[in-house]
């Protein structure tokens, strides 16, 4: 580097030294940061490896392989996928970017359900469609897979955790029973026998797990507002009549739990118009008025609203609103004009544009209107689009009605007795509740 030294009595100018080491000082800083990058190479890729998304599950079922060890056989597949359990739960589950009513139900022949109606002793025989001797089991084996996201698959001991020392309380129909029951089944295999205990009553369920100090309950509350048919049941749609403007004799039962899960929608679908009233029943059907079932069913809801919003704290208190349950009465409806409504489907529709005749647009909308109007915060989960395909999964011919197993008669009439209401159990409830778990 000759250049640098200057001839005898020359000077260099300032500005060229200063150059020359801005210049060598640059080529330095390039050389090092070059290196660093090359030893960091293996740590930054593992730091990328941890940043995988949430929201879509690249294996949602593992290949089953089978490993012996020490003369025992392990299901390697099952191992796996209780782990993915676990790493499904450290991302939180986002319902604005997860819309679980679009997607599809896949066939997974190694699923299995996490109870059996004879495992779990507190299915009601109407859902029991094993017990009650459903030929085939298929329908166990579907798992619903949301088009953009991942539902995390329901952990027991997750959701316990959740509820230690709360009370979480279904309120509803016979298909929000069917929906207490799935979520005490899905839970009840990791509790002590010492330390679980049932009640049962006319219309309160309660459901304790001490351990935990929670409470799994079931408030029966068709219309959620007060009718003259609650209990006993008037069989003669005609002469039911719903107390539109009140649920005082029922709330006092809601008031302190944790977490609330309404539902109402099939005791409206009369076919005819609903006689609502204002006031005393004392009047009977004097005192009524014959409303429009989706008049009637709008004004019932803005009362249970009022309740929500006048005696709901919402920073103690979660509340959700699960939409309407689909019947399946009209085979039609899915290309079988002559079929015997639901009876002997074994399979989803497989079409996503489907909606059958059994659920009403119109009372879904009346759903989303009046919950847009709360001051309290209330989550509606939307089940209905999922269970429209479901054709496969009611309990059909394999139950019971008013309180006796149909005859083999009976089971031989399906377009008479089939019940394509409501669903089997264990079965689609346990989807319901595997949404509602990655909601809590």
């Amino acid at each position: 580097m000759s250049f640098l030294v200057p001839s005898r009595g020359t000077k260099i100018p300032l500005s060229i030294i200063v150059l020359v080491i801005c210049g060598f000082m640059f080529f330095v800083l390039l050389y090092t940061e070059r290196i660093s990058l090359m030893s960091s190479s293996t740590s930054s890729s593992n730091v990328l490896k941890l940043k995988s998304c949430p929201r879509k599950d690249i294996s949602s079922k593992p290949k089953e392989s089978v490993q012996k060890e020490n003369g025992r056989e392990e299901k390697v597949g099952e191992e796996r996928t209780e782990n993915m359990d676990v790493v499904d739960d450290r991302f939180e589950f986002d319902p604005e970017e997860c819309n679980v009513a679009a997607g599809k139900w896949v066939y997974n022949s190694s699923a299995e359900p996490l109870y059996t109606d004879e495992s779990c002793p507190y299915i009601d025989r109407q859902f029991s469609c094993m017990k009650n001797g459903r030929p085939e089991t298929d329908y166990l084996r579907w798992e619903w897979q949301p088009d953009d996201c991942t539902i995390p698959r329901f952990s027991a001991k997750l959701a316990m955790n959740k509820l230690r020392g709360k009370r979480l309380l279904f309120v509803g129909d016979s298909l929000q029973r069917s929906q207490w029951e799935s979520f005490v089944c899905l839970v009840e295999s990791i509790i002590p026998e010492g330390e679980k205990s049932m009640k049962l009553g006319q219309k309160y369920f309660v459901f304790k797990a001490k351990e935990y100090n929670a409470s799994i309950e079931f408030y029966w509350a068709p219309y959620i507002v007060e009718s003259n048919t609650d209990l006993p049941v008037i069989l003669d749609l005609k002469k039911r009549i719903v107390k539109v403007d009140s649920v005082e004799d029922r709330s006092k039962y809601w008031e302190g739990a944790d977490i609330l899960v309404f539902n109402t929608y099939v005791w409206w679908m009369s076919g005819i118009r609903m006689k609502s009233l204002w006031g005393s029943f004392g009047n009977g059907e004097r005192g009524a008025e014959a409303l429009d079932t989706a008049v009637a069913y709008r004004l019932g809801l803005r009362t249970w609203a009022n309740w929500v919003d006048s005696t709901v704290d919402s920073n103690k208190t979660k509340v959700f609103f699960t939409t309407m349950s689909p019947t399946h009465s009209r085979s039609a409806d899915w290309g079988k004009p002559n079929g015997p409504k639901c009876f002997n489907e074994t399979e989803p529709v497989k079409d996503k544009s489907f909606w059958g005749t059994g659920s009403s647009k119109e009372l879904m909308k009346v759903v989303s209107s009046v919950v847009k109007h709360m001051a309290t915060h209330v989550t509606v989960i939307n089940i209905t689009q999922l269970s429209e395909y479901r054709i496969d999964a009611h309990t059909s011919v394999y139950t019971e009605t008013g309180g006796k197993m149909l005859t083999a008669e009976e089971r031989a009439d399906p377009m008479r007795y089939a019940d394509c209401i409501h669903w089997c159990l264990p079965g689609l409830p346990d989807t319901w509740n595997r949404i509602l778990l990655a909601h809590l």
